[in-house]
């Protein structure tokens, strides 16, 4: 290591010098009250940001123990500080100076969910940021002393503000790590209750605006209040006595008119599965944590999925126990992503009307007249949703619209008016059995097995120098095949896709051996990163990680089946 003296005569030494003269300054220098690492030295203004680290020893920086004593409370707390080592950027950087991204100094973004990231490590030996910072130059020319400004002036001010505890806000801290163990407490809670998610008294859930994740404060805010009938209360660690909805297992509806709030909450149920900061409003929206969101999604390719408990006798006798495809339909989709997610083990569907495959969910009394079961390869949704609760234990909540025949499968209905939900679940009962003869059952047999799959290991190989980066939050690029997962609609963060990019290669060298069920590929690698952190994915190993947020089962097996070189069998 060498001192912080070394490193301003370096970059004074390379004042004026060409842009490949900044690779001298790779290594670790230590500041007084922290080491700097300088990982990666980019080799051009253009070219992706230098990877850096900062290391304050625990003696100093002084957080206590209890603040990271469990494994909720750590990641809240690592959360915490990326967030002000942000904010402190926002203050204390100059920002862009000069060519490309010369004079940014960067770090992940965080949004209104807390998540597990390689941007922050705390443990009781020490304190870590990882971040990036965009080597200043004029054209491809060195620009030494801006360098100099941005390591003595700029980044001291951000670590003295962000990165010891007497610098903090320690009740607002004391608060997200608190919060997100309650969160985890309560979710932990709902399996015993026998509910699949729970809704606080006095939760915000609509949104500032459709391009914003932010809760609205403007105009007429509604505080979610539940129906009398679903009120539950549970006793916090750190909060005390929460009282609110309790969305129970089975068959749930939420109707309405339109514009008042059915797919708002929905949206809010899809979101609980995550932790969420103070004051996003979903504090305590609290969802099982294998949810899933289902919808149509013509276009996707299907690998060998048995879709067949919902679509059968196709024309031209094509075989759905093995449903293979590069161009699925809205009702073939809907069909594979149920399937899927139920193959890696999810326990509540959560569906929309307005994003599903019409007569994937119904066919009514009229049509059926009109169309014989004979010619119709689809049983809809309908049909097999009480089969999935009571075979296989998978609950599902379903916002309806315009399909009245629901009323009838349904174990409780909840309507929104007005951004209130009422429990209508009597009166729904009523009318069902009003029109129960308009229609027929069309199910045939028991939808009471799940079909495994094998990933085989010829799919993965990488040629050449092909390379696995992500896009967004949309896109991965294995090799030269594009991943669009803009459909999979609980990746809320570009990180989780970086992550999963790199898992999937993780995968394919560690674990996909022609053997192991896609399931027990995914849960292999989140093992690993459960016991040795998220940074054992990433290829820039004992170096700054890049920056990555832990993704679910789901949506690593999501990315994995839109993957259009994807070969399975299936196992017997």
């Amino acid at each position: 290591m060498s001192n912080q003296e070394t490193l301003r005569s370096r970059l004074l030494g390379i004042d004026g010098r060409g842009y490949g003269a900044y690779k001298s300054i790779g290594g670790s220098y230590s500041f007084g009250r922290y080491t700097l690492f300088i990982d990666h030295v980019q080799s051009d203004p253009f070219a992706p940001p230098s990877r850096l680290r900062v290391r304050v020893d625990q003696r100093l920086a002084s957080f206590p123990p209890e603040l990271y004593a469990t494994t909720p409370r750590r990641i809240a707390l690592e959360d915490y500080l990326m967030r002000q080592f942000g904010r402190a950027i926002s203050r204390h950087a100059r920002g862009h100076r000069g060519t490309g991204k010369s004079g940014l100094i960067t770090i992940g973004h965080c949004g209104q969910e807390i998540l597990e990231r390689t941007g922050a490590v705390v443990n009781k030996e020490y304190v870590e940021i990882r971040f990036n910072v965009g080597l200043p130059a004029r054209g491809r020319t060195i620009t030494g002393r801006e360098a100099v400004r941005i390591f003595f002036e700029e980044i001291p001010a951000i670590v003295n503000e962000s990165l010891f505890y007497k610098s903090l806000d320690a009740a607002a801290l004391k608060q997200q790590v608190e919060l997100v163990e309650d969160q985890e407490f309560l979710r932990a809670q709902l399996d015993e209750r026998g509910l699949v998610a729970f809704v606080a008294n006095g939760a915000i859930l609509p949104r500032e605006s459709g391009v914003s994740d932010r809760p609205l404060t403007r105009g007429r805010v509604i505080p979610f209040q539940s129906p009398p009938e679903l009120e539950v209360s549970f006793e916090l660690p750190n909060r005390g006595t929460v009282t609110g909805m309790g969305v129970p297992r089975g068959v749930t509806l939420i109707v309405g008119g339109g514009y008042h709030g059915k797919s708002t909450l929905l949206r809010a149920l899809e979101r609980g599965v995550y932790n969420h900061i103070p004051g996003d409003g979903r504090e305590l929206v609290i969802t099982v944590d294998d949810a899933v969101k289902i919808r149509a999604e013509d276009g996707r390719s299907v690998e060998k999925v048995d879709i067949s408990a919902f679509i059968n006798n196709l024309p031209h006798g094509q075989d759905t126990r093995a449903f293979s495809t590069e161009n699925a339909s809205g009702s073939t989709s809907q069909a594979a992503n149920i399937v899927e997610a139920l193959e890696v083990g999810t326990r509540l569907l959560l569906l929309d009307e307005d994003t599903s495959a019409t007569n994937f969910m119904i066919r009514d009394g009229r049509m059926q007249e009109l169309v014989a079961k004979e010619f119709e390869p689809i049983t809809p949704f309908i049909d097999r949703v009480r089969q999935l609760y009571e075979h296989l234990g998978v609950s599902t909540v379903l916002v309806v619209g315009g399909s009245g025949d629901y009323f009838a499968v349904a174990d409780r209905v909840i309507m929104m008016q007005n951004y209130i939900p009422l429990d209508v679940t009597r009166r729904a009962r009523e009318i069902a059995l009003r029109h129960r003869d308009e229609r027929r059952v069309e199910a045939v047999g028991t939808f009471n097995r799940i079909t495994r799959r094998i990933p085989l290991p010829a799919s993965f190989i990488l040629e050449g120098r092909a390379k696995v980066k992500a896009r967004g939050t949309d896109e991965i690029i294995y090799g030269h095949m594009d991943i669009d997962l803009q459909d999979v609609e609980q990746l809320v963060d570009p990180a989780q896709l970086r992550a999963i990019a790199e898992i999937i290669k993780y995968a394919a060298k560690h674990y996909v051996n022609g053997e192991r069920t896609l399931r027990e590929v995914v849960l292999a690698v989140l093992a690993d990163i459960d016991r040795e952190g998220l940074d054992v994915v990433s290829p820039f190993k004992g170096l700054h990680p890049g920056d990555y947020a832990r993704p679910r089962v789901q949506e690593i097996a999501a990315a994995i089946n839109r993957y259009r070189r994807l070969q399975v069998r299936q196992q017997l």
